[in-house]
């Protein structure tokens, strides 16, 4: 199926702002997906074209897109569709770093690579400031799939751990329900709010559960109304853990859901860290993995 790859410098059919960023879309006749190089290659947009489903959430209102300063806290972002989290999720001190909310890469721009965008592929990379890594993501469209494909590399003389964890903030509408693998619910406790996700409401209206060590890769949103399906696919042997996060207004009024493939089970690189468990590259070495999104019926 072909993808058809475009650059949108108007973002009418996105947002109105008083700041035009250049906006990349791929799309095929089942998958639209929109993207935002310089603000952190935030994915703005994924839509089912089948439904017309819009999977991503942004806060109420007209969705919004602006630059933020490197460090700022992740609230003050535009809060919209997916990030990237690395090296960690919340704020910590490591290794002599003071490590920013929800990371070093969310808030700055990525390097866009026109050659590749010119085969219908979206490769993105960045240089993290203070942690001595370097990040790159190619996304590509294969008929109802999205693929995404991560390299990390470390620019370090010695081992250093890292988190990562994709962050896609999803929308919530009546009927839509939390598919799991039976291994995985076999490790949550508390998990009774993950029934229904329209109407769950856990303890102080929102809450993180980790699942670890995962043996399937699996989390799904499927609803029992329109059989509108996301399907998340991720090898256990690269990130063995899922994040599950609802809020239902207890974070900042917000209502979304997130499923967060990772490879820790703490927001916070330095108690990841000091539990092993988290990512760790050795000098000068690299990592590559891979999720896959599946849009259904």
């Amino acid at each position: 199926m072909t993808n058809v790859p475009s650059r949108m410098d108007r973002l009418d059919q996105y947002v109105r702002s008083e700041n035009v960023f250049p906006i990349y879309e791929l799309r095929n006749a089942k998958v639209q997906l929109a993207i935002v190089p310089d603000l952190g290659a935030r994915i703005i947009s994924l839509k089912n074209l089948a439904t017309n489903r819009e999977w991503l959430w942004h806060p109420p209102g007209q969705m919004k897109l602006f630059r933020n300063r490197f460090g700022d806290n992740f609230v003050l972002s535009p809060l919209v569709g997916v990030d990237e989290c690395l090296p960690t999720i919340a704020p910590c001190d490591w290794q002599g770093r003071t490590l920013p909310d929800h990371g070093e890469v969310w808030s700055e721009p990525w390097t866009f690579d026109k050659d590749c965008w010119k085969r219908g592929l979206i490769k993105t990379s960045i240089r993290l400031k203070i942690s001595p890594f370097d990040f790159e993501r190619t996304i590509e469209l294969s008929d109802d799939q999205v693929r995404i494909h991560y390299t990390l590399t470390s620019r370090s003389e010695i081992d250093e751990q890292f988190i990562w964890a994709m962050h896609p903030l999803l929308r919530i509408v009546p009927g839509d329900q939390l598919i799991l693998p039976a291994s995985t619910r076999a490790l949550l406790e508390n998990d009774a709010w993950l029934d229904s996700l329209d109407s769950a409401l856990p303890d102080l209206k929102c809450f993180k559960l980790f699942a670890r060590p995962v043996t399937e890769g699996a989390a799904a949103i499927c609803n029992k109304f329109t059989g509108d399906r996301i399907e998340f696919e991720w090898s256990p042997a690269q990130n063995n853990t899922v994040g599950l996060w609802l809020t239902r207004g207890g974070w900042h009024g917000h209502h979304h859901f997130a499923v967060e493939p990772t490879n820790a089970d703490h927001d916070a690189l330095a108690e990841a860290a000091a539990r092993k468990h988290c990512g760790v590259l050795p000098a000068g070495g690299s990592a590559s993995w891979q999720v896959r999104i599946r849009l259904g019926p």
